[in-house]
């Protein structure tokens, strides 16, 4: 049953779809644009190749000439070409990500790339009237390429000319109007996204008045709103944003804000300024950590030639361990378990719990030296074998034991310490071979103990014996022996109760990882510690062999994306980390999170409110542990762009029941369209109900909806919603975090507030998500009234 909102007209519906086509058709013809101009960049692109291997051609032919200058110019000339055509092989995927359009300047100087130089606007470029006509559009890309008439087709991402694209913010905005965003994949443009940093000014082009997609929209609206109010709330906001975005960097920044205020966006945009107004200071680099895949899908988008540059990398919290990259969600009791601060004493004695493997029961003795050690029956060897001096040493169980204990009083990781377990079973074995004392003069001893290390540690028993008893350890591998109940009693005693090993050692034996064990696993990581990797051997140029100058021949250019992959392999810490949405980080991943950014400076960014961890207390303490004594320097965004008055209204009594006293951001625009109510049917199916309350969202809305379900019903929600095309979504309610969507479907309030002890703080968060619209569908266990109202929800 609907609630507080009259079914629309005939002619309002009417409106309502012209409207949509009208959204679709700016948006497509934006799209278009792009597309022809990204086309011309590479017919220009395709002609400088061309140009590059006419020049290798005649470079070639100048050999026949046989003189020593022609022979010079030769090699220079095939050197030269060579580099540029490289360069421009490389950069050809992917190639345009931004488009600045800017007021007329106050000058007429242009730089070296084609572009205007000056800084600020004229004095007449923005007229009376509040208009303004777009004196020069530049577009961004990976290098710097001229038209046949030397304009500027695109400018280098780090050329002075593309600094605003990057720097200029609403209260500073210099020159520029608008700041888009393209997303491409090779040679097609996918969508556009806008950013206006003058929202109140009416700027054409061409005679067209210059169009906003996406927040930019938004921002127009409220910017051009009538009257005064509005325009100052623009204001504000835009104020309260650029105070963050533009915060010195030292130190640790935290940004608390409720839903809607643009921490997400901010926090990119601070990323972003931070590197181009230092970047020598961060070339180490700027990991942005999201808490799903989801939101990382989004940051790409907003940061692409950041991330595809090397010197910000975007991970989501099941991606943040090189090699590694978990979706799965435990189900509540269990993800408390593992991102309890508790997990750290259970890993430290399964790190060295795990070096002995059960033996079986029947365990026969180890073969004779000689003999295939593969017949060896799996599991830690119970003694050790050798024959050295003509004599056959051996040492016991006991003595196995002590000396694994004497090894592992010391606090270095597990596998670092292997060199300290052979160094003591060599001794242990010449203490038995008779050799100690055998000669006064010292030279003559060290030398024949030196003999004998080298004779027993060549041995093929002994080598045996060492990976068998002292294996290099893996954390997956770890991790894997944890599933053992029994073995994970024994560890986790007086930590975990009986309960809740039991479900700790069930999940750890289901396939794949979670989320969860992402922590884990890097915990482990830094217990067992890892050996050296061995360097990639440099690939070289084929062009190398077309002079008789190898040497001076450079090696071949990485391209953008290897040298990315390149650095995010190697680099294990950061110069600053931004932390999104840091109220969701259970302790055990502030501490994976904390470890690459020792020596960072911070961007945290968060709202207690939204907190899925239910121990926030527990959290905090290991946040604070992660950002050491570093100063903090705090921030507070107040205004809710994203949801309508009627949205925020309706999520703020769930606020007054999740933190009772918490103030909710105040909502700047009111569309009068109430949330829709609807209680599923009787003898009518959930699944029936959902698809058909998002048909109807699809409906109302020209772009996205977003269907938010408890966690355990992911799976089935997205097969309610199979067929309905990409604009609909299916959504966990841990996955919505940070999202955000034209309407949205709130499916059992009940179900999500009940999943977990933060279950409200969830729910507030699932119910913040729309821009427009917003529809919550109950069912019998939510107890709705006969108006469809679920019992949470009522007044």
């Amino acid at each position: 049953m609907a609630y507080a909102r009259r079914l629309p007209s005939a002619r309002q519906k009417g409106a309502s779809v012209a409207a949509q086509e009208a959204v679709d058709t700016v948006r497509d013809r934006e799209i278009g644009v792009e597309q022809e101009h990204l086309d011309q960049v590479y017919r220009r692109l395709e002609e400088k190749i061309h140009e590059a291997e006419f020049l290798m051609n005649d470079a070639a032919q100048r050999a026949q000439v046989g003189t020593p200058g022609a022979l010079a110019e030769r090699d220079a000339q095939v050197f030269r070409a060579g580099i540029h055509l490289n360069r421009l092989n490389n950069e050809f995927e992917d190639f345009l990500f931004g488009r600045i359009d800017l007021l007329y300047g106050k000058d007429g100087k242009k730089g070296p790339d084609g572009a205007y130089t000056s800084v600020e606007p004229a004095e007449d470029a923005i007229r009376p009237d509040n208009t303004a006509e777009i004196g020069e559009t530049l577009h961004i890309g990976r290098i710097g390429v001229l038209d046949s008439d030397y304009s500027p087709l695109v400018i280098d991402w780090r050329a002075p000319a593309a600094a605003p694209f990057y720097r200029s913010t609403p209260v500073d905005p210099g020159r520029v109007v608008r700041r888009r965003v393209i997303r491409s994949k090779g040679r097609k443009v996918l969508g556009v996204e806008d950013d206006l940093m003058r929202p109140e000014l009416k700027a054409t082009l061409g005679g067209r008045e210059l169009p906003a997609i996406g927040d930019g929209a938004l921002m127009a609206a409220l910017g051009q709103a009538r009257g005064h109010t509005m325009r100052d709330i623009v204001s504000s906001i835009q104020a309260e944003q650029d105070l963050v975005i533009r915060a010195p960097a030292a130190s640790v920044t935290y940004v608390e804000g409720g839903p809607g205020t643009g921490k997400t966006a901010v926090a990119l945009h601070r990323a972003a300024y931070l590197l181009y107004q230092d970047r020598r200071r961060y070339a180490g680099g700027i990991l942005i950590v999201s808490p799903t895949p989801l939101l990382v899908s989004y940051t790409e988008g907003v940061l692409p030639s950041l991330g595809e540059e090397g010197q910000v990398a975007i991970r989501a919290l099941g991606s943040l361990v090189d090699g590694v990259e978990a979706t799965a969600y435990d189900e509540p009791a269990v993800a408390r378990i593992k991102g309890s601060s508790r997990m750290v004493a259970v890993l430290r004695k399964a790190a060295r719990g795990a070096l002995e493997t059960p033996q079986p029961k029947a365990q026969p003795e180890l073969p004779e030296p000689g003999e295939d050690e593969r017949a060896a029956p799996a599991g830690t060897p119970t003694r050790l074998r050798v024959v050295a001096f003509g004599r056959r040493l051996e040492l016991e169980a006991d003595e196995l034991r002590r000396i694994r204990q004497n090894v592992l009083s010391g606090t270095a990781p597990v596998n670092l310490l292997r060199p300290r377990a052979r160094r003591l079973l060599l001794d242990a074995l010449y203490a038995k071979s008779g050799a100690v004392g055998r000669h006064s003069d010292p030279e003559l001893a060290a030398e024949l103990r030196s003999s004998f290390d080298e004779d027993v540690s060549t041995e093929d028993s002994f080598l045996g014996f060492l990976d068998a008893w002292w294996p290099e350890l893996t954390p997956r591998r770890v991790l894997d022996a944890m599933a053992d109940e029994k073995r994970l009693g024994r560890w986790a005693r007086r930590v975990l109760n009986q309960g809740e090993v039991r479900r700790l050692a069930r999940s750890l034996r289901r396939p794949g990882l979670s989320v969860h064990d992402v922590a884990l696993l890097d915990e482990l990581h830094t217990l067992l510690g890892a050996p050296a990797r061995p360097r990639r051997k440099r690939e070289y140029d084929p062009l190398d062999q077309l002079t008789g100058l190898e040497e001076l021949m450079p090696v071949r250019e990485e391209t953008q994306r290897e040298r990315a992959e390149r650095l995010a392999a190697e680099r294990t810490e950061y110069a600053h980390v931004i932390v999104d949405e840091a109220q969701d980080l259970t302790p055990m991943q502030w501490r994976m999170v904390g470890r690459r950014g020792r020596h960072a400076t911070w961007t945290v960014v968060g709202d207690p409110a939204q907190s899925s961890w239910s121990d926030p207390d527990e959290a905090a303490a290991a946040r604070d542990e992660a950002l050491g004594s570093r100063p903090r320097r705090r921030f507070e965004l107040t205004v809710n762009y994203r949801n309508p008055a009627e949205i925020a209204e309706l999520a703020a009594r769930v606020l007054a029941l999740a933190m009772p006293g918490k103030e909710s951001p105040r909502a700047v625009r009111s569309t009068g369209v109430e949330p829709r109510f609807v209680a599923v049917p009787e003898n009518t199916h959930l699944a029936e109900t959902v698809r058909s309350e998002a048909e109807r969202l699809l409906g109302e809305v020209d772009g996205t909806v977003g269907v938010v379900v408890a966690m355990n019903r992911r799976g089935e929600a997205a097969r309610w919603l199979a067929g309905l095309g990409d604009r609909v979504v299916a959504l966990g309610s841990l996955e919505a975090k940070g999202l955000e969507y034209d309407a949205t479907l709130v499916v059992s309030p009940a179900e999500i507030a009940d999943e977990s002890p933060a279950g409200l703080r969830v729910l507030y968060v699932a119910l913040t998500r729309s821009t427009q619209a917003l529809t919550v569908l109950s069912g019998p266990r939510d107890l709705p009234d006969a108006a469809g109202v679920p019992d949470l929800l009522r007044d």
